[in-house]
C-alpha cells in the first residue's frame, strides 16, 4: 500500500513540475515574442516584427502558402505605407490553446487589429495558428497561419470577444 501511495505522490508531482515547465516556458515566449510582436506592430516596425521569425518561416494565409520568406518583404512594404499615412495600430490578442515543450510550442488565438488613418478606424478579426522553435536558445516564429474566415463565417468581434477566462495580449 506504501509503494501505490508513493508511486501516486511521484506522478501527482510530476504532473505539477511539468504544468510549472510550461507556464514558465510559456512566459518566456510572451516575454520574447508576443510582448515584442505587440509593441513592433504598434510602433510599426517592420523590422522589429520580421526579426521575431526564424530565418526561414512557412506563412500560410488564404492568399496562399509563402515557403520563401516575401511576406517580410510584403511587411516593410506595408508598415512604410501605413506610417506615410501617420497610421496608428492597435493589436490585441487572446489564446484558445498553447501546447509547449523545451523548444517547440504550437499555440491557437484570435487577434483584433484596429487601424486609425485619418479619424476612420478599420478593424479586422482573425485567427491564428503559430509554431515557434527555440534557435540558437531564442524563440522565433517557424510557422504563422491565419485567416480572418472560418467555416465558411467571417471571424468578428463576438468571436473575439467570446475569450472568457484567456488573458488578453
Amino acid at each position: 500500500m506504501r509503494t501505490i501511495i508513493f508511486l501516486l505522490i511521484m506522478c501527482i508531482s510530476g504532473l505539477s513540475s511539468a504544468q510549472v515547465n510550461m507556464e514558465m516556458i510559456q512566459n518566456d515566449i510572451d516575454q520574447s515574442v508576443w510582448k515584442e510582436f505587440k509593441s513592433a506592430f504598434e510602433r510599426i516596425d517592420a523590422i522589429a516584427l520580421n526579426d521575431l521569425y526564424a530565418d526561414q518561416t512557412l506563412r500560410v494565409t488564404p492568399n496562399g502558402i509563402d515557403t520563401e520568406n516575401s511576406f517580410k518583404a510584403a511587411n516593410v512594404e506595408r508598415f512604410q505605407m501605413l506610417k506615410e499615412k501617420s497610421a496608428i495600430v492597435k493589436l490585441d490578442f487572446w489564446f484558445e490553446s498553447r501546447h509547449s515543450n523545451s523548444d517547440t510550442s504550437y499555440e491557437v488565438g484570435y487577434y483584433k487589429m484596429a487601424t486609425i488613418i485619418n479619424d476612420e478606424t478599420s478593424v479586422h478579426y482573425g485567427q491564428f495558428h503559430i509554431v515557434h522553435k527555440k534557435i540558437s536558445g531564442i524563440w522565433k516564429i517557424i510557422q504563422d497561419w491565419d485567416t480572418t474566415i472560418i467555416n465558411g463565417r467571417r471571424i468578428g468581434q463576438k468571436e473575439f470577444e467570446r475569450m472568457g477566462e484567456n488573458q488578453l495580449y
